[in-house]
């Protein structure tokens, strides 16, 4: 099992709802991470980067094809166990962050451990040393009382908290400035490797790039089909 691809994907194609079946905007023949390895894919705004992730979470369908992720299809579970298994297995980090509002960093933390395997009796305690770990020492701070930065790290421990396999980051960036930017994918990335976590990033920052040895684009990795 340790040799499995945390992802890999194969004939995926996914069209909205209403758009002509012969014009997907997800169509990729194959795509694979392995574990531990970080991938950053470009692509300019609306080009289907974030339906991508929702694809790989199992969020939405697609029309055709297979997401695995550590040799589980992902498509193939259902309900339930589907929501299990991205809870178990898959961390994600949103460009709104998407904490609880009204929750501690600490609950928004131990929110992401009610899927986990871990005993409940732990989940505090565990929350707790990561958060501080990624610099937030106030735990029982509220979303709404710590800076935007701050946020960042919760939510990066919070996609952490279960040790993922892999971790889906979807423009990571977008709501911090420059300086703060260069310093958020820098601590998603050290996080990653401290957990031995696939990460796939997905960005249209142009200063993104420089900070991933694999950089691919959507486009050069979608099928060309006339």
């Amino acid at each position: 099992m340790t040799d499995t691809a945390a992802l890999s994907l194969s004939n995926l194609a996914f069209s909205y709802p209403g758009a002509p079946a012969d014009r997907p905007v997800i169509d990729i023949d194959s795509l694979q991470l392995a574990r531990g390895e970080q991938l950053l894919i470009t692509g300019r705004s609306g080009s289907g980067k974030s339906t991508l992730l929702q694809l790989i979470a199992g969020l939405v369908e697609p029309a055709r094809g297979e997401v695995s992720v550590a040799g589980q299809r992902v498509h193939a579970l259902h309900g339930a166990a589907r929501d299990a298994f991205r809870g178990r297995h898959i961390g994600m980090i949103f460009q709104t962050f998407n904490l609880l509002h009204g929750f501690s960093a600490l609950e928004n933390v131990m929110a992401a451990l009610m899927f986990s395997t871990i005993p409940r009796a732990q989940h505090a305690d565990r929350a707790a040393k990561l958060l501080s770990h990624l610099g937030i020492t106030d735990h029982h701070k509220t979303p709404e009382q710590l800076s935007v930065g701050q946020q960042q790290r919760v939510a990066v421990a919070r996609s952490l908290a279960c040790d993922p396999v892999l971790v889906l980051a979807d423009e990571p960036t977008a709501s911090l400035d420059p300086e703060n930017a260069a310093s958020a994918i820098d601590l998603i990335q050290s996080a990653c490797r401290e957990k031995n976590a696939a990460l796939l990033c997905v960005s249209h920052d142009p200063t993104t790039p420089a900070r991933f040895q694999r950089v691919v684009s959507l486009e050069s990795i979608s099928s060309k089909r006339s």
